[in-house]
């Protein structure tokens, strides 16, 4: 269990008057004197707070963990109203608070984590006879006649550890013919010394609990590790995409408290985190990159930046899938952008779109949609079919899977296909009006991926009353993310000063 940082602010002290979970680190303060410069993940106001708490506060708690009693005046106005707009904060009951002291704590821990099995993982029973095929890091296909009754059909190797009293979610990517019907079946293996190890516990999850995450909770008192299994009857085409485990905050959000996810017909899932910062121009969505444990990336560094920010990121595929997809999945993940947008109020001139390599792409592609005030990159990735194209050759470790993504998207990887994925992106960017945006970018001059990029995106631009400026580093894509990053976010903060810190609001006046 981790701990957890909480911080009380009133004239008594719970701690003294109920049940407090053990994993909270807990520090009262009456009256405010002292206090370490550090995160608290919750913070419980039992009074109104001044304006030095107010500027602590905004700098050290996270949105969605404050917490206050009904008999805190909320003034309009006034430093404790402002905070709980700001912070996303909750109005608790008595027993609200009783429950979330005892029960709740745990499920604000400090970090996240994600991951997924690959489906090299995947074993297929001994006892299927049908057809096998495996596509790439897309999914385990297998097609046949699964048995009257609910059988194992495929197992994932490497199991999961899990801590003593931690929830952890699942989440099933799969499609299927209605002629088959699946479950997923946990169990947990404990060890002890002398003994042979022994399955302790089993959870089964039907078909219909699947179509949301569920998770289980370690009770045993003991630290013990997953094994996964599908089981299937019928007969016909299942197809295994993956299985994703992930630390729950049981209801809490999704990798942070109040991370949230959209979920496509096809079981595709976007994630988005959203924080109101200052509510003040201009909205900065991060993409988040290439990663194989899944969360958000870039936290940190846009909160600090103190005005309203929209994390993206997603999982598919080994690292994720460039924010492309179906219709479907690419309306949807507009669509998040459009929401917080109008949530604020803002105009497509009040936001920055941003990411760092395979986020580069998703603020390109949804910039041609959104047509904002900045797209600011970081090694940038435009040409996804000659990526995919060049990958044997000029990727040869295998660092990448855009071959996969090649085949997901055209479910064929031949000259035909690497010429649509390109023209998919650069079609859309010559048929979009630029005026009036600005892009940035830093770019690696060795880049082995889309080495390119920056040149295409000025060819693409020329007459195109955009304004484009970059800053180019010497080696290949992963050669110098330091200095990438150094000037992305000195980028940030000179286009934010510049445009908005000064005025209040963008200087120009587009509407769109």
């Amino acid at each position: 269990m981790e701990t957890v940082r909480v911080l009380q602010l009133g004239t008594e002290d719970f701690s003294r008057l109920l049940e407090i979970s053990k994993c909270a680190d807990w520090y009262y303060e009456p009256d405010f004197s002292s206090l370490p410069e550090r995160d608290f993940e919750v913070v419980i106001l039992d009074r109104e707070i001044n304006s030095d708490e107010f500027d602590y506060l905004i700098r050290f708690m996270k949105a969605y963990c404050l917490f206050i009693t009904e008999k805190v005046l909320l003034k309009k106005g006034g430093r404790t109203q402002q905070l709980f707009v700001r912070k996303m904060g909750k109005r608790i009951s008595s027993e609200e608070l009783r429950i979330l002291l005892k029960e709740e704590l745990p499920d604000y821990f400090p970090n996240s984590y994600g991951e997924k099995y690959s489906p090299e993982n995947i074993s297929v029973a001994q006892g299927f006879k049908g057809r096998v095929s495996w596509k790439g890091l897309e999914s385990a296909d297998l097609e046949g006649d699964y048995g009257s009754g609910l059988n194992q059909i495929v197992f994932w190797r490497n199991n999961i550890p899990i801590a003593k009293d931690q929830s952890i979610d699942f989440w099933l990517e799969y499609e299927k013919d209605d002629t088959v019907e699946i479950s997923l079946e946990l169990s947990m293996l404990q060890f002890a010394i002398g003994t042979d190890p022994q399955f302790t516990n089993v959870w089964n999850f039907s078909e219909k609990e699947l179509n949301d995450i569920v998770y289980i909770t370690n009770r045993s008192g003991k630290t013990g590790y997953l094994f996964a299994s599908l089981k299937a009857k019928g007969e016909g085409y299942l197809s295994v995409i993956a299985l994703h485990d992930r630390y729950s905050r049981r209801g809490k959000g999704i990798f942070l408290p109040g991370g949230k996810r959209s979920v496509t017909s096809k079981r595709e899932e976007i994630f988005y985190y959203f924080d109101p910062g200052n509510l003040k121009p201009p909205l900065n969505v991060y993409f988040s990159g290439y990663k194989t444990q899944e969360g958000f990336e870039g936290y940190y560094m846009m909160r600090k930046m103190g005005h309203p920010f929209l994390l993206i990121a997603e999982a598919r595929l080994e690292g994720g899938s460039l924010y492309m997809g179906s219709e479907e999945y690419e309306n949807t993940l507009e669509g998040i952008l459009r929401e917080h947008m109008e949530k604020l109020g803002f105009q497509n001139s009040d936001v920055i779109l941003s990411g760092i390599s395979m986020g580069t792409f998703g603020a390109l592609y949804y910039g041609c949609r959104i047509r904002p005030n900045t797209i600011l990159v970081g090694k940038p990735l435009a040409s996804i079919g000659d990526m995919a194209d060049n990958e044997r050759l000029k990727s040869p470790d295998g660092s990448h899977s855009w071959l996969d993504v090649l085949h997901k998207e055209y479910g064929r990887l031949d000259k035909e296909a690497v010429r649509q994925m390109n023209n998919r992106f650069w079609d859309m960017f010559d048929r979009t009006d630029w005026s009036g945006t600005r892009f940035a970018a830093a770019y690696m001059i060795e880049d082995e991926l889309d080495g390119n990029a920056y040149e295409n995106l000025q060819f693409h631009l020329k007459d195109a009353g955009a304004k484009i400026y970059g800053k180019g580093l010497h080696g290949r894509h992963n050669d110098n993310t330091p200095g990438i990053v150094k000037w992305f976010v000195s980028q940030y903060r000179e286009i934010i000063e510049n445009d908005f810190d000064r005025t209040g609001k963008k200087t120009g006046k587009r509407k769109r």
